[in-house]
């Protein structure tokens, strides 16, 4: 109970809240005999084996190897509520190469055990059915994938991309992060699509996940080589009052990090790895500082630490999703993931809703409509 009631203060103050996901053994890692070193030893703490002696982390929800993604997404599934009201929320999972991370944030190939981004959509579709007579929403979304330190665009086909690359005096097109004047981050150029169901968003979901760069490595037999980023807008107008809230969900699916010679990345594998690795790295150095709280945050430093300004140290709500290996081959790389994540709860957000007044909602209509070329009667303003 002192727990419990210790992480709803915490989260009050606007600390992250990280879980911890155990996966089960692997063929692999059973192969080699397959000790476990990690250990679930009650819903917020993780025992790890180590050859100094036993070491203990805790954290926020610990979830083990029989956890199922339905158990997983119930404790994620109210943070769909606050993108409605109008907050920002991230969810992001993180931890090394083969760990589960696009399993805990996709789900499997064939959909049968949907991760927490197709049951986002859901989520989000059905909380928006519930508050149907007294608000209308508006759904958009923006899916990037950050490869070897590049924006690319999952919702624009690579044969349209070619095309339009093959036109004379056509730009390519550029995707740039960029923050608003509320600290919002977006993706300047990048294809935003808006969606009328749940159906729709996951179809724009699927184009973009088989554009995604995946390969084969030792250590996973379809390995990430890019960071997956997932941008929902929802905007929300109160029939009742008249006001615009505008939330935003961020849903990130990290790469992992790796050493070559366990994944026996090569040539263009290697360049990939580096690339994930040095952005992880900068990632890290975010993390201590701001869990140092030292005056000077890096965010400049790397791609991917721009996209996550708004979500590390700003001001959305964010869950860090942990996924380790429990086996004893990969005990250097879990106790890596776990010391990050422990410094990840120490970052304090500063969450804020972005609601418009009627008059202010109106004015900015008004505003879009004279852009446009459209005619505005004076009792339109």
């Amino acid at each position: 109970m002192r727990k419990k009631y210790y992480n709803m203060v915490e989260e009050m103050k606007g600390k992250i809240r990280v879980f911890c996901r155990i996966r089960p053994v692997n063929r692999s890692e059973a192969a080699q005999g397959g000790v476990v070193v990690v250990d679930k030893l009650d819903d917020h703490s993780v025992m790890v084996d180590t050859p100094r002696g036993p070491r203990e982390f805790q954290f926020d929800k610990v979830f083990s190897a029989e956890s199922s993604q339905e158990d997983l997404f119930q404790d994620t599934n109210r943070l769909i509520q606050l993108v409605i009201d109008g907050y920002n929320v991230c969810i992001f999972a993180y931890g090394q190469t083969g760990s589960g991370k696009t399993f805990t944030m996709v789900g499997d190939k064939d959909q049968k055990n949907p991760g927490i981004m197709p049951r986002a959509f859901n989520a989000i579709f059905d909380v928006m059915q519930e508050n149907s007579s007294r608000f209308t929403f508006k759904v958009s979304a923006y899916m990037l994938e950050l490869y070897n330190d590049r924006l690319q665009d999952l919702l624009i086909s690579q044969a349209g991309e070619a095309h339009a690359q093959t036109q004379p005096h056509s730009p390519a097109r550029r995707v740039e992060i960029k923050r608003n004047r509320k600290g919002v981050v977006f993706a300047q150029g990048a294809e935003t699509k808006e969606a009328s169901s749940a159906q729709e968003l996951f179809a724009l979901f699927q184009q973009a996940c088989n554009s995604r760069h995946i390969s084969a490595t030792k250590m996973n037999v379809e390995s990430s080589r890019s960071h997956l980023i997932i941008g929902i807008m929802v905007q929300s107008k109160n029939l009742t009052n008249g006001s615009v809230s505008t939330g935003k969900l961020s849903l990130v699916d990290l790469a992992g990090s790796e050493r070559a010679a366990k994944t026996g990345a090569k040539d263009h594998q290697l360049k990939e790895a580096n690339s994930i690795n040095k952005s992880l790295s900068a990632l890290g150095d975010v993390i201590s500082a701001l869990s140092a709280e030292l005056p000077h945050v890096p965010y400049r430093n790397s791609k991917l630490t721009q996209v996550m300004q708004d979500s590390l140290g700003g001001n959305a709500k964010t869950l860090m999703i942990v996924n380790v290996s429990p086996s004893e081959c990969n005990l250097d790389e879990t106790l890596t993931s776990l010391i990050y994540a422990t410094r990840v709860k120490a970052i304090t957000n500063n969450a804020q809703r972005n609601v418009e007044s009627k008059e202010i909602a109106q004015l900015k209509e008004v505003i879009m409509r004279l852009k446009s070329g459209q005619t505005v009667e004076e009792v339109d303003v």
